[in-house]
C-alpha cells in the first residue's frame, strides 16, 4: 500500500506537457500557411492525411526522403540564431526528392531537445514552415520531444521527412547520353554539408562566431548560417519542359561523388572549374585549411548546389525555365564516355 510520499509529476522529471501544447498552438498559423492542394486536415491529430487525387495525380508513385542539418546546428545553437536552420532541414529533403523526378508534397519534422524553450523551438519550426513555403510543400505534422538527460538543456536536434509523387514512368535520371550538357545551379553558400570541417577551420583560425567576417560584411556566423538553397520550384519548371534528363543535388561528397549518382553506368562527366566564380566563403575555407583541390571538391559544393542534365539542343529551353524562377544557371561541362568525374582548370 502506498504511503503517498511520492507525488512526482512529469514536469518534475523535466518534461513540460503544457509547454509542448503551447508550442503547437504557436506554430499552427505557420503550418497553415504552407497548405497546398491535397492537404486534408491540420495539426493536432494522431496522423496527417493527404489526397493525391486532389493534388492532381492520376497514377502516382510515391517517393520519400529523410535527412538532417548536421553540425551546422552547433553554430546555430551557440550563436542563438536558430531561425534559418529549419530552411536547411527542408532543403536537404526536398532537393533530394526532386532529383528523382518527384514533386515534394508534404513534410514532417522531428525536434528533440533537453528542455523545451518555446520561443527557440517556434523560431526553428517557423523556419521549417518557410522552407516548406519556398518548396510549395505542406507542413502537415511533426513531433516535439523533450528529453532531459539525453540532451543538454539548450541543445536540440532536427530530422525531416518529405514525401513527393510523380506520375508512373516519370523517374529521373532518364536517357542520359554522351555529350549531354551539365547546367550548374548556383549554391547560396556551404549549404548543410562539411560543417564538422568548417567548425574545425574556424576553431584553428582563432575567430569567434561573432567576429567580423574576413571575406564579407557582418559577423562570420551570418555567412556560415546562410540557409541552403531550395531548388524545387526551378527544378519543377525544368521538369515541365519535358526535356530534363537528370538532376544531381550536390551535398556530402561534393561534385565528385554526387554527380555520378545521376549518370548511368558506363558514363562519366568532365567539369570546367573556370566556368563559374567561386563564392568567397569557399576561397577562405580552402585557404585556411590548406585543402587541395580534390579534397575541396569532394567536401564542399564549391558554389554549385545542383546540376541539371539535358541534350545540348534542349539546354536553352531548360536554362530559360530556370531563369523564369530566378536561377542564373551556367554550363559547367558535359557527360562523357569516361567513367568518373574529371576536371579541367582550377577553382577561381
Amino acid at each position: 500500500m502506498s504511503d503517498g510520499k511520492n507525488g512526482l509529476t512529469y514536469a518534475d522529471a523535466g518534461v513540460d506537457i503544457d509547454a509542448g501544447n503551447a508550442l503547437v498552438e504557436r506554430i499552427k498559423p505557420a503550418a497553415a500557411a504552407t497548405k497546398r492542394p491535397g492537404v486534408m486536415d491540420g495539426l493536432g491529430g494522431f496522423g496527417a492525411m493527404f489526397d493525391l487525387k486532389a493534388a492532381g495525380f492520376a497514377d502516382p508513385v510515391l517517393v520519400s526522403a529523410t535527412d538532417g542539418v548536421g553540425t551546422k546546428l552547433r553554430i546555430a545553437i551557440d550563436t542563438g540564431h536558430v531561425g534559418t536552420v529549419g530552411i536547411d532541414l527542408v532543403a536537404m529533403c526536398v532537393n533530394d526528392l526532386i532529383c528523382q523526378g518527384a514533386v515534394p508534397l508534404f513534410f514532417l519534422d522531428y525536434f528533440a531537445t533537453g528542455k523545451l524553450n518555446i520561443e527557440n523551438a517556434a523560431q526553428v519550426i517557423e523556419g521549417i514552415a518557410e522552407g516548406c513555403r519556398q518548396a510549395n510543400t505542406a507542413l502537415i505534422g511533426g513531433e516535439t520531444a523533450e528529453m532531459p538527460g539525453m540532451y543538454e538543456a539548450d541543445d536540440f536536434d532536427l530530422a525531416g521527412f518529405a514525401v513527393g509523387a510523380m506520375e508512373r514512368g516519370g523517374t529521373l535520371p532518364r536517357d542520359v547520353a554522351d555529350g549531354d550538357v551539365l547546367i550548374g545551379l548556383p549554391s547560396s553558400g556551404v549549404h548543410s554539408n562539411g560543417y564538422s570541417l568548417v567548425r574545425k577551420i574556424v576553431e584553428q583560425s582563432g575567430l569567434a562566431w561573432s567576429d567580423p567576417c574576413p571575406f564579407g560584411d557582418g559577423p562570420l556566423s551570418n555567412h556560415l548560417l546562410e540557409p541552403t538553397k531550395i531548388y524545387v520550384r526551378p527544378a519543377v519548371a525544368a521538369l515541365n519542359t519535358g526535356k530534363l534528363k537528370a538532376l544531381a543535388h550536390i551535398t556530402g561528397g561534393g561534385l565528385s561523388e554526387n554527380l555520378p549518382r545521376a549518370l548511368p553506368g558506363g558514363l562519366g562527366a568532365e567539369i570546367d572549374l573556370t566556368s563559374w566564380q567561386r563564392l568567397p566563403i569557399f576561397g577562405w575555407l580552402i585557404a585556411q585549411a590548406g585543402l587541395d583541390q580534390a579534397e575541396a571538391l569532394k567536401t564542399f559544393n564549391c558554389g554549385i548546389g545542383m546540376i541539371a542534365i539535358a541534350a545540348e539542343d534542349d539546354a536553352p529551353e531548360i536554362e530559360t525555365a530556370l531563369a523564369g524562377e530566378g536561377i542564373s544557371s551556367v554550363r559547367i561541362g558535359r557527360v562523357t564516355q569516361d567513367i568518373g568525374v574529371t576536371y579541367s582548370g582550377m577553382l577561381t
